[in-house]
């Protein structure tokens, strides 16, 4: 079932900087409880394996097909498994739950498409990143009404709650003030595919993802959507540990390095994303 709608522009700049502000208190807390918390690679080698979690479905990074787990982050977590020296013991959960537990030390790494952002920067420090992921709008195909983003003036809007692509909906909205403007309502789901059902059903005009996401729905969906224009400046998908946790991180990064020097990791990507991402930044910082 979806989640209400939620107002336009107006609330959306003032319950923002409410949300803003909440985030910004729990990671402080979790900040203040990690260095008992998130396990060192040291005490992880200790323990013989790392924890990691991966989203249950979000495509084409994770999903579960006949019941197992595939996807793009999927296959490079067994690649990581097969590498060691540690085992990896892999759960696989609904997203509203896998960041808080990567913050708290449940889970040493979040091994699934974190859209990096500055919010999340707050809490948790990200791998190099695995893929582009640059937010576009998708609309129903042959509606003529939009052709560009200033047509989505005072539209209906969908988006999955508690989502990156919501928290970079302000990069929209100063988009839509620029041409005079402004967001219309919000409809928040609990997942993509709802979204898109609604969006081919006309109960809202556009949805925000970021590119990769898209790119899956068009290769199954193409005669149903379309992708149009980015609405935010680019950015990146990587996997992400407590912050500090800076052996952890090391670890990751190393491993990624040796995917993508022996180019397993741009097989991956062609495989899942149809294109492959070279030259990803060492270290991304988000300005939103």
């Amino acid at each position: 079932m979806s989640a209400p709608v939620i107002s336009s522009a107006g609330w959306f700049r003032r319950s923002r900087t409410v949300l803003m502000c909440a985030a910004l208190v729990g990671a402080a807390s979790f900040l203040q409880i990690l260095p008992s918390s998130a396990a060192t690679i040291d005490q992880i080698k200790q323990r013989g394996f790392l924890n990691v979690v991966t989203e249950d479905d979000f495509r084409p990074f994770e999903f579960v097909q006949d019941g197992k787990p595939t996807g793009f982050d999927n296959e490079l977590v067994a690649k990581l498994k097969a590498r060691g020296p540690l085992d990896v013991h892999q759960q696989i959960i609904p997203f509203t739950g896998l960041l808080a537990g990567v913050v708290s030390g449940k889970y040493d790494v979040a091994t699934t498409g974190l859209l990096i952002t500055k919010e999340r920067q707050q809490s948790l420090d990200f791998t190099t990143p695995i893929a582009e992921a640059t937010i576009y709008y998708v609309k129903r195909k042959g509606d003529k009404r939009i052709t560009k983003v200033a047509d989505l003036n005072g539209l209906t809007i969908g988006v999955q709650a508690g989502s990156a692509m919501y928290q970079r909906l302000p990069e929209l909205e100063k988009l839509l003030a620029s041409s005079g403007g402004k967001i219309g309502k919000i409809v928040q789901y609990t997942s993509y595919p709802e979204a898109y059902q609604d969006l081919a059903l006309g109960r809202t005009d556009y949805v925000v993802n970021n590119i990769v996401g898209l790119n899956t729905l068009i290769k199954e969906k193409g005669d149903t959507f379309e992708i149009g224009q980015p609405v935010s400046s680019k950015t990146y998908v990587a996997w992400g540990v407590a912050k500090g946790n800076d052996t952890v991180l090391k670890y990751l990064n190393d491993f990624l390095a040796e995917e993508r020097k022996n180019g397993d990791i741009a097989k991956l990507q062609q495989k899942w994303f149809g294109t492959t991402f070279p030259d990803p930044p060492s270290h991304f910082v988000s300005e939103y």
